[in-house]
């Protein structure tokens, strides 16, 4: 009895210093935290102290473990209420009350182990004495219906806090929102991650466990999607999206982005490279190197993990993945263009391009000024790839027009090897700097072979609406 007296006096102190935590002067739902943890101190006070230990009566036993049943839950909701408000804490004060907490949820636990029933009868003679003398009775009639209802409301109320525990502390169930991890996961998933190693924190704070995991290539990661914003505002409203989530078995989605969108948060990925490495990836495979290492190697594990080209995929699996980004065909043409960037030969690309030029030069009409300016014509945007092809009909037109368009696009065609030293040795400090070398160079002959065929069309008085049908620039 003197211990578990012991126990009931400093879990009383530290509910009494945990509500004084909780004081706090701003006029927000942070100052609702003060008044739900200092009144249920006042009645832990009552249920344990002066029922169990000043009065020695076990007349309200039931009740009296309900309240250490509920303690920890009304306290660690306290903590997140705190927090919900306009402004944070510093580390140390969260440090603090998060300590406090861990201590009260241990002093409960220790104090529901001696009020099991197993135990109870060895702590006072006299609690024994009444316990046998007054076994517990169930109801009957219309009070008999209230009780279990009331015993299934609380049924339901223990299980959403304690999954709530688990899911800060312990582990989390998550759905799967988008096909970058197919074909290990597929939309609509549900994993569940382990979060203990993690170094996991109490919501909405600093406050937290050390981080004991550490991650290897290879291991599924689950983090915060870094693309929204990490303010309080959306901090709380993610904490209550996900605990709302997380009660309803992942069935109700309320976090949602400006737009009312689902947020594709948190984001599950695969861990591709530790700290200290770099990396690349080329014609489908991962290449790292680290800081000691000069030369990039390929990741040979990673083949077993990733695909990027979903078509060898089982027709199970396929008539689950909503969206195949390559059809087969796209995916030949991609291995096709892979082929031709290896075997690019630079010093004929180079001929080309002179020739290119040359040609293009010679159907120039300057005296057709149009009145634009180069600069008007490209801005650093039309440059890509994308809206440079999109809208060469015209740019043909314009750069034939123009006052120094031939001399553009001789610069454009050849500046890649004019201002280089170009050889037969590789290209840049490492395959990936090459085959993007080489890519831009492909690009650059393609685009001058159809200004030169365009030309060529409007030179032969070709309506520009047969152009994109015309044969040479089909091949």
């Amino acid at each position: 009895m003197k211990n578990f007296s012991l126990i009931i006096k400093l879990n009383l102190i530290c509910a009494a210093i945990f509500s004084v935590l909780c004081l706090y002067m701003h006029l927000d739902i942070s100052a609702v935290a003060f008044p739900i943890s200092a009144g249920f101190t006042v009645l832990l006070y009552f249920a344990s102290y002066v029922e169990l230990v000043k009065n020695k009566s076990v007349r309200h036993l039931n009740s009296v473990r309900r309240v250490f049943q509920y303690e920890p839950f009304v306290f660690i909701t306290a903590f997140v209420i705190q927090r919900s408000g306009k402004f944070g804490f510093p580390a140390a004060f969260d440090f603090l009350c998060a300590f406090a907490w861990i201590v009260i949820l241990v002093l409960a636990v220790l104090a529901q182990y001696f009020l099991a029933e197993k135990r109870i009868a060895s702590l006072d003679s006299g609690w024994a004495e009444f316990l046998k003398t007054n076994p517990y009775k169930k109801p009957k009639g219309i009070k008999r219906v209230a009780v279990e209802i009331l015993e299934w409301i609380d049924a339901l109320f223990q299980a959403v806090f304690t999954i709530m525990l688990l899911k800060i502390f312990i582990f989390q169930l998550y759905e799967i929102p988008s096909e970058s991890m197919v074909p290990t996961f597929l939309v609509k998933d549900r994993v569940v991650v382990f979060k203990s190693l993690a170094g996991p924190k109490f919501p909405l704070s600093n406050a937290g466990f050390p981080y004991i995991q550490k991650y290897k290539r290879g291991d599924i990661v689950v983090f915060r999607n870094p693309h929204y914003g990490s303010d309080r505002e959306n901090e709380v409203k993610t904490f209550f999206s996900q605990f709302i989530y997380m009660c309803s078995l992942t069935l109700l989605k309320t976090n949602t982005d400006e737009h009312g969108e689902i947020k594709a948060d948190p984001l599950v990925k695969r861990v591709t490279a530790v700290p200290g490495e770099q990396i690349y990836m080329l014609d489908g495979t991962l290449y790292s190197r680290t800081k000691g290492s000069k030369e990039f190697k390929p990741v040979v594990q990673d083949s077993s993990w990733a695909a990027w080209n979903l078509n060898p995929l089982s027709s199970k699996i396929k008539s689950k993945i909503q969206a195949i980004p390559l059809s087969e065909a796209q995916a030949e043409s991609t291995l096709k263009i892979e082929e031709q960037r290896r075997t690019l030969d630079l010093n004929s690309a180079k001929a080309e391009c002179e020739k290119l030029s040359k040609e293009f030069a010679r159907y120039a009409r300057p005296k057709e000024n149009s009145g634009k300016s180069i600069e008007e014509i490209f801005s650093a945007r039309d440059l890509f790839v994308y809206n440079l092809f999109s809208n060469i009909n015209n740019e043909t037109i314009s750069l034939l027009t123009v006052k120094g368009g031939s001399d553009w696009v001789d610069s454009f065609l050849n500046s890649w090897h004019r201002e280089n030293n170009i050889s037969l040795q590789m290209v840049g400090s490492d395959a990936y700097a090459e085959s993007s070398f080489r890519l831009n160079v492909m690009a650059k002959l393609l685009f001058g072979r159809i200004l030169v065929r365009n030309a060529s069309l409007l030179a032969s008085e070709i309506p520009v609406s047969k152009w994109q049908s015309d044969s040479v620039r089909m091949e």
